[in-house]
């Protein structure tokens, strides 16, 4: 008998299957539920069979709808509770998503899913509530997050995060995984050798701007032909995941970049040469770019789609493609933008007649001296009809670029929250910029916007903002914020009679720190320690990479922390909730980065002083290495803040190998450190974990006063280009070091709450 016991889980969630699919009436006959009921089953599995899910027809407008009902004992015999009727599978997902939020107070994070932790009873919806998304699209992803990020997420780092899409209701969401193993097959029936294709492809950490066309080759040694492999297996669940939790997959398609050796290989081809990127050496950058009117081109297109259609099945018609990233056409003449436009369609069209060509907008803003209107419009009406493409507006919450093109010259586009640069994890953003100007944009005369989107190029921190634009997308009305964020800090914190100090914290950030209105500090606030040490030029820059801290940490930051911790002190439950844990230590770790500030600012002083000592300048500098002590101490008390993590991450995909290891280490190292060979785009992808700070930026530090000292004491000059080479030398001997194991670094099991609190006593 003990061999017929199932689980009541599985169960129920087999005998939902075979109950529910009858009600069920599709709208689409390739439409299946059966992706829902294995969510649920994932993430509430002792609900499994309590939650209905039927495919409705009828609505022609374009938009996602759903609606919410409780099932009477009439109506069904299998045990169902929630009835969840849509007109698509993200539609219902996001119905799956509104019921869990808002009747059963729980949710989803980057962190984790909460979602198990729902009540045993379920609780009823009383009177149907119907919702409709505002817009078609729910984009996600910037290309660039594929390598700031998600480089070398494994299939379970992706499961959360496409359960997390899925809820939310995101239904376009860009595919870049595994993209080098068609490129390769289409490579080697071009005629291509092994060897010139390994030296075209770069680093798995760096293959974003080698799929930009910003970058060839690698600085760390050969792609691992293993490598390839692993990440083309890894492409296939996920698309197959992302169609079945009703997503439609952005598909990477042929952009043009060939190996060098291709012009040699067809001399009579379209073959020019793109500008240096970056500063980087010609050996690396400076990449060949078949144009697209050259017959090759459809050739290699076709081939490139075909492969991919087989890999994946028929499963989108929609494909990514940038030509200019950060790298300015051969010709500015409005004739040639319009012919290298309306050939890259055409060769879409060429294999897939309903191919609609998705790019990301953001070289308009990134050289807009170069993007005139006119050859914006020339570029973008080289593509007839207004169908066939959609703009990634990337930058919509800082710099909008839809209104200066009028939008986009009739072209389908989508507002774009960026905000994060390099995946910086300074705490900013705008609660107004992304509730009320997207809802401006779509109401707009003229406007030809059809969806919202997150293009974030990392994922780290500040999960507010990205959430509260996608539930912004179910809105016709821009969401209030002291509203929204109650909701949030509860079900974020669900546990219960949560103190009304922790909801307290978050309205005062949600107020100051995250309603930042000045475009040149938007999208994320570095800390000036993650810089390469200077005498001057630190100190609130903005721009790109700004540092300029646009509140006052003193009435902002602090209180909130103090707020929370008191929270913690009336709770023993908040104080084990994994995102309580979290925000904890990032608070903490904004407010040390912005302590440094000051800490700099009276060690330059001293310096600059005509009468101090280089006894004085130690002795101010000794705070400047305590508190970086500190920060990774505190770094160190939380797994989302480790460098290991990281690196043990990439080092993962080894399967074992020692020099697939080593390369995988180097490759993790040197993005987040010197990026490119000699420092090319130091710091750019700077990050505050744990092992980071006071193995590396601690050491530059400590160099850097030393030389200050030192220039002191034999009363020398002050040389930025000596600080500069002492600085490459230690990010070159820390990038090629290597861990004795993933736990490196892991040097402290105390407890954050207590750790914490003798930070704010220390620096508040």
């Amino acid at each position: 008998m003990k061999a017929l016991v199932v689980p009541l889980a599985v169960a129920l969630a087999t005998l939902g299957k075979s109950c529910l699919a009858f009600p069920a009436h599709s709208a689409s006959n390739n439409a299946s539920v059966d992706g829902l009921y294995n969510l649920v089953n994932r993430r509430v599995p002792q609900h499994a069979g309590a939650f209905r899910f039927a495919l409705a027809s009828g609505n022609n407008t374009g938009l996602d709808t759903f609606t919410l009902r409780d099932v009477t004992s009439q109506d069904d015999s299998c045990g169902a509770q929630i009835d969840i009727e849509c007109n698509s599978i993200s539609a219902c997902a996001r119905g799956l998503y509104t019921y869990v939020t808002e009747f059963g107070g729980v949710d989803i994070w980057w962190t984790g899913s909460r979602l198990d932790q729902i009540a045993d009873s379920l609780p009823s919806v009383g009177t149907p509530v119907t919702r409709s998304s505002v817009v078609r699209y729910r984009y996600f992803f910037n290309t660039v997050t594929f390598s700031y990020t998600t480089a070398f997420y494994a299939f379970e780092d992706w499961e959360l995060l496409l359960d997390w899409m899925a809820l939310r209701g995101i239904n376009l969401p860009l595919a870049w995984v595994g993209y080098e193993y068609i490129l390769v097959e289409v490579f080697q029936e071009a005629g291509l050798s092994d060897t010139d294709i390994a030296d075209f492809l770069s680093g798995p950490a760096f293959q974003a701007w080698n799929r930009f066309g910003n970058i060839q080759g690698s600085w760390m040694g050969e792609l691992p032909r293993q490598w390839i492999d692993d990440q083309f297996a890894l492409q296939k669940k996920l698309v197959s995941r992302m169609v079945e939790l009703g997503m439609t997959p952005v598909l990477p398609s042929f952009a043009g970049f060939v190996p060098r050796t291709f012009a040699t290989l067809y001399p009579n081809a379209s073959v020019v040469v793109g500008g240096q990127w970056n500063g980087f050496p010609p050996t690396y950058t400076n990449d060949s770019f078949l144009e697209p009117f050259d017959p090759l081109f459809t050739t290699l297109q076709k081939s490139f789609i075909d492969k991919q259609s087989a890999a994946y099945g028929n499963v989108s018609h929609i494909y990514t493609l940038d030509q200019y990233n950060e790298n300015n056409p051969y010709n500015g003449s409005l004739s040639y933008l319009a012919n290298i436009s309306s050939a890259t369609l055409a060769s879409l069209k060429s294999v897939d007649s309903q191919a609609v060509w998705l790019m990301q907008g953001w070289l308009f803003f990134s050289a807009e001296t170069f993007w005139t209107n006119e050859r914006v419009q020339a570029y973008l009406e080289g593509v007839p009809g207004n169908d066939s493409m959609i703009i990634l507006d990337l930058y919509s919450e800082a710099q909008p670029q839809w209104q200066r093109l009028s939008s986009y010259f009739g072209k389908q586009w989508i507002w774009c929250e960026l905000h994060d640069f390099g995946g910086n994890q300074g705490m900013e953003g705008n609660f107004i910029n992304v509730t009320a100007a997207p809802i401006e944009a779509l109401s707009s005369p003229g406007s030809t916007m059809v969806g919202v989107g997150l293009t974030p190029e990392g994922l780290e921190g500040n999960e507010l903002v990205y959430d509260v634009l996608l539930d912004q997308a179910w809105s016709s009305d821009a969401l209030d914020r002291a509203a929204y964020v109650t909701s949030w800090v509860s079900r974020r914190y669900y546990t219960p009679d949560l103190p009304s100090a922790a909801v307290d914290a978050w309205q005062l950030l949600s107020s100051t720190v995250y309603s930042n209105t000045d475009p040149s500090s938007q999208a994320t606030v570095k800390s000036i320690f993650e810089l390469e040490p200077a005498l001057a030029g630190l100190v609130n820059r903005t721009g790109h990479h700004p540092t300029l801290v646009f509140y006052d940490t003193n009435t902002t930051v602090v209180p909130a922390l103090k707020m929370l911790i008191e929270a913690g002190y009336k709770s023993e439950e908040l104080a084990s909730v994994p995102e309580y844990q979290y925000d904890l230590v990032d608070i903490t770790r904004q407010l040390l980065a912005n302590r440094f500030i000051d800490i700099y600012q009276s060690l330059i002083t001293v310096y600059n002083s005509s009468t101090s000592t280089e006894n004085d300048v130690s002795r101010v500098a000794e705070p400047l290495q305590e508190l970086l002590f500190d920060l990774d101490h505190v770094l160190l008390t939380n797994s989302h803040f480790l460098l290991p993590r990281w690196i043990g991450a990439a080092k993962a995909w080894s399967r074992g190998n020692a020099t697939i290891s080593s390369y995988l280490e180097y490759n993790a190292r040197n993005q987040i450190t010197l990026w490119g060979p000699t420092g090319q785009i130091n710091d750019y992808a700077s990050k505050q974990w744990g092992g980071l700070v006071n193995g590396y930026y601690a050491r530059r530090w400590e160099a850097f006063v030393q030389y200050l000292v030192e220039t002191k004491k034999n009363g020398t000059s002050y040389n930025a280009t000596t600080v500069s080479d002492v600085m490459l030398e230690i990010g070159e001997e820390w990038d090629k070091q290597l861990s004795d194991s993933e736990q490196a670094y892991l040097g402290s099991t105390e407890n954050s709450w207590e750790i914490v609190q003798q930070i704010v006593v220390k620096y508040c």
